[in-house]
């Protein structure tokens, strides 16, 4: 079986608490609102890759519990291919305490679990090598994020995507390096790319080209996107929408950007995409809650 694209990253349930703020040592606030769904970056964007109708598969590692039964019936749900990822019989699942306040910013702590324990010769190669494109996310212990590593390594002639986190960018550009060598595309935050670079988005990307990257899209937040491939660059608008929880965003702009490349849109194009999901994922609380179907994209 062919796959258009296959995320590897970490699987987490993410347990999420509106709050009235986000309270900072010593300080109080009040809970109103609770709610579980299955979460974690990669997984995220496969299911919104899902949604419009691009064959995903998934590489990750779960335990046989709650948790992990919870994100697999999950994928299983909307359409994602699970047989990539690996079932542990020790360990929990990943989770995630998440704290959203009325603004829809949020304050997130993770527990990895069996997350960090992926090991390369755990993934099925044979599996990994029917994508077209491999799209990683990060982990935060060292042993998955070596085996994404070696997986990279592993099959030099498939497309890779990354979308670095705080966690990835903090590693710094050495660690990194390879993998970016290696990137169609690299999906950095602003924040992310000066942790990256030291310098602002625009210069920060043009670093990142020359090492090798054919597309950076920056992600700007309330200001949208900054995508180049070094030939031409854009500055894309955000689209207008009431935000009830920025949860999954970032997650939603790679589903819609990879989906552009995969029906060989413009650069542009896959700005505009990136943008508009990550902006329907903005109207729901929860990172998957409000991402489209097919028929909803605007082009």
């Amino acid at each position: 079986m062919r796959f258009d694209v296959i995320c590897f990253g970490a699987l987490n349930v993410d347990k999420l608490y509106k709050v009235d703020r986000i309270a900072s040592a010593e300080e109080e606030s009040r809970i109103l609102e609770f709610k579980e769904s299955p979460g974690g970056s990669a997984a995220n964007t496969a299911v919104g890759l899902a949604r419009l109708g691009v064959r995903t598969g998934f590489i990750g590692k779960v335990a046989t519990d709650r948790e992990g039964d919870l994100l697999i019936r999950a994928f299983l749900d909307e359409g994602v291919n699970t047989d990539g990822i690996v079932i542990s019989e020790y360990g929990r699942s990943g989770t995630v305490i998440g704290f959203v306040d009325e603004e829809g910013e949020r304050a997130l702590y993770v527990d990895p679990g069996v997350n960090d324990s992926l090991k390369f010769d755990e993934i099925d190669l044979e599996y990994a090598s029917q994508a077209d494109m491999i799209h990683l996310t990060s982990f935060v212990g060292d042993v998955s994020f070596q085996s994404q590593k070696r997986l990279v390594e592993a099959l030099p002639g498939t497309s890779v995507s990354m979308d670095p986190g705080a966690i990835y960018a903090r590693r710094g550009l050495e660690e990194l390096k390879p993998i970016i060598g290696r990137c169609l595309v690299f999906f950095p935050n602003e924040h992310e790319l000066r942790l990256l670079t030291g310098k602002d988005y625009r210069e920060g990307a043009e670093d990142l080209l020359r090492m090798g990257a054919r597309i950076i899209a920056v992600k700007l937040g309330a200001r949208g996107c900054y995508v180049t491939d070094g030939e031409e660059s854009h500055m894309i608008g955000p689209f207008d929408v009431e935000v009830i929880d920025s949860t999954g965003a970032g997650d939603a702009f790679c589903a819609g950007f990879i989906y552009g490349l995969i029906k060989n849109k413009t650069l542009r194009e896959c700005g505009v995409l990136g943008n508009f999901v990550a902006s329907r994922a903005l109207t729901r609380m929860g990172a998957r809650n409000g991402l489209p179907r097919r028929d909803e994209l605007p082009l």
